[in-house]
């Protein structure tokens, strides 16, 4: 199989066309997809009819280990009883949608802010594979923005400046941000990770910022400088021209590459329409 990769914004994102991942089997369209991966960051596939199982199973054969320690498992245990299909949704267990005071849709909220996923974990998230399951009438975009656009942006001078950076990456510290309390046995779960300011692609050796609303400080700097950093280099990378908005339509399958894009949910009517989708993020090994 031929695959085409047709660009969907000028930096980075392409959709691929004509191909069912659910039937794929051959190492090399496996390799394709990865190549795809290293050149455009972000792969857009639809009419993708995906269940649970068969999510995890082309998860594991793309790109190998899976993401189990998510950041709500620390509040819940997952309803649909496997912890590396993160549950994108506004329902409870019994499918019911989330009160407005709902201690999970309330932790939730902070995926509208700019993140990548699993930053907080060590080894960190390498890519996420997004699903639809079920949309709502007037469902919202989710921006992507380029981080190795937005990182060779910057003068030569502030990119020298930041390789040796390394940050504290909490989920913990991002949902603070917005006034969500932990308790104190939470919170010892979600004790964070420290990652690198700048990623490296390791096939194409292009660089990336690496950064999220997850990061709570810069390592041996003054918190208040460090924050400061952090928040510029945050107003920097999602300018415009870096960002890419995926309107989402059933069956959409979303592969991004989390060393290299920060993403941020648009807000919609959450308590009073359905939506449901399944992530499951590989391991950065």
């Amino acid at each position: 199989m031929v695959m085409n990769f047709s660009e969907l914004h000028p930096m980075f994102a392409a959709e691929v066309r004509g191909v069912d991942l659910t039937a794929l089997s051959d190492p090399e369209e496996f390799a394709a997809i990865r190549a795809g991966m290293d050149e455009y960051a972000l792969l857009v596939f639809r009419n993708q009819q995906f269940n649970d199982q068969s999510q995890l199973e082309f998860a594991r054969a793309l790109d190998g280990e899976l993401h189990t320690k998510t950041g709500i498992s620390a509040l819940t245990a997952s309803r649909l009883g496997e912890e590396a299909l993160a549950d994108i949704s506004n329902i409870d267990g019994d499918g019911k949608l989330l009160p407005h005071d709902d201690r999970r849709r309330q932790y939730g909220l902070a995926n509208r802010l700019w993140h990548t996923d699993a930053s907080f974990e060590d080894p960190r998230g390498r890519y996420s594979m997004l699903s639809t399951r079920v949309l709502p009438e007037h469902s919202p975009n989710t921006e992507y923005a380029d981080m190795r656009a937005a990182y060779d942006a910057l003068p030569v001078d502030r990119c020298s400046e930041l390789e040796s950076l390394r940050v504290h990456h909490s989920i913990a510290y991002s949902r603070q941000t917005l006034g969500f309390e932990f308790s104190a046995e939470e919170a010892d779960k979600l004790a964070g990770a420290i990652q690198p300011l700048v990623l490296r692609n390791p096939a194409t050796h292009r660089a990336a910022l690496y950064i999220a609303a997850h990061c709570s400080r810069i390592i041996d700097w003054p918190v208040p400088d460090g924050r400061l950093l952090l928040r510029e280099l945050m107003e920097h990378a999602t300018q415009p021209q870096f960002v890419y908005s995926h309107a989402w339509l059933p069956g959409d399958m979303v592969i991004y590459d989390n060393r290299a894009t920060m993403h941020r949910a648009l807000p919609f009517a959450d308590t009073t329409e359905r939506r449901e989708l399944r992530r499951v993020t590989t391991l950065d090994v």
